[in-house]
């Protein structure tokens, strides 16, 4: 298959694999938080942030045949990729939480203590790096294909 015709194929579907991932996020947030009552920490609270709009953004963005949504979404999507691996290494006990972040929600719910862990390293927040990690990979493409104009002939 030529890398033009794959390329072409994944640009025109490559909103709905984002609203997927961020969808896919949102749900498995909520369903952590409300139907195993896993109290999420502040770190887990940021995450949301930058994660939920991106389901409305990428809705919309479908309705609405916006090619360039991904212009307006990478940030927030970087920026929950940062705050993810950051609790990641945190909970695997790679790096140690710092005073100029705190990392206590009420003082009760820490960032460094992990909630699951699947595998001796699948933690919420690594799942939430995953998830954000994809996004911003499909980010790229998109913005690598806008950008050569080529493959949009």
């Amino acid at each position: 298959m030529d890398i033009k015709i794959a390329l072409k194929k994944l640009d025109e579907n490559i909103d709905y694999l984002i609203w997927g991932f961020a969808t896919a996020s949102l749900l498995g947030s909520l369903y952590f938080s409300e139907v195993k009552n896993l109290t999420p920490c502040l770190l887990c609270w940021w995450q949301r942030i930058f994660m939920y709009p991106l389901v409305a953004i990428f809705a919309v963005a479908i309705l609405r045949k916006d090619n360039k949504a991904v212009y307006y979404a990478f940030p927030l999507s970087l920026i929950g990729m940062v705050i993810a691996f950051y609790q990641s290494l945190l909970q695997w006990g790679l790096i140690k939480e710092s005073s100029i972040i705190s990392c206590t929600l009420n003082g009760n719910v820490s960032c460094s203590k992990a909630s699951i862990d699947w595998l001796g390293f699948i933690t919420i927040p690594f799942l939430s790096f995953v998830a954000f990690t994809a996004i911003n990979i499909l980010i790229g493409i998109r913005i690598y294909i806008l950008r050569n104009t080529k493959i949009n002939d």
